[in-house]
């Protein structure tokens, strides 16, 4: 991955991807996942096509990503615009990994989906309480 694969998936320009991020505390002892990606600050971000970003997301956390996307969407929380962090709306620490996928404008279906691509993120705190949040993409 490099920065301009997240730029481009953060732009709307990769509908097609799922962005991951891991911190460091996060990622397994034999760094296995972090190869695919790219490290930052405090961990690691991997942006790659959909169907191999579910099986890594379920290979470095344990938990299925569809059903992980659904347990979040339970509770709302601030997710950091750039996918590498978030703040936990029951403890407020920050999140040990994100999940993340883009979603094509669709008018038809209206509210947010007819003003623009939405970027969809779900976070897991440190103590495994799952979050969501989710904006349109080159909003502010």
């Amino acid at each position: 991955m490099t920065d301009s694969d997240l730029d481009a998936f953060l732009a709307g320009d990769r509908l097609d991807h799922v962005v991951l991020y891991l911190t460091d505390d996060f990622l397994d002892d034999e760094g296995t996942i972090a190869d695919y990606g790219t490290e930052v600050d405090g961990g690691v971000v991997l942006v790659v096509p959909g169907e191999k970003g579910r099986r890594l997301f379920s290979a470095g956390t344990g938990m299925d990503a569809m059903e992980f996307a659904k347990q979040a969407m339970g509770s709302e929380g601030d997710i950091d615009r750039d996918l590498q962090g978030g703040t936990c709306p029951d403890c407020g620490e920050g999140a040990a990994y994100i999940l993340a996928f883009a979603e094509a404008q669709n008018e038809e279906v209206g509210g947010i989906y007819a003003e623009g691509d939405v970027i969809h993120a779900y976070a897991a705190c440190p103590d495994g309480t799952a979050f969501s949040d989710r904006w349109i993409v080159d909003e502010a």
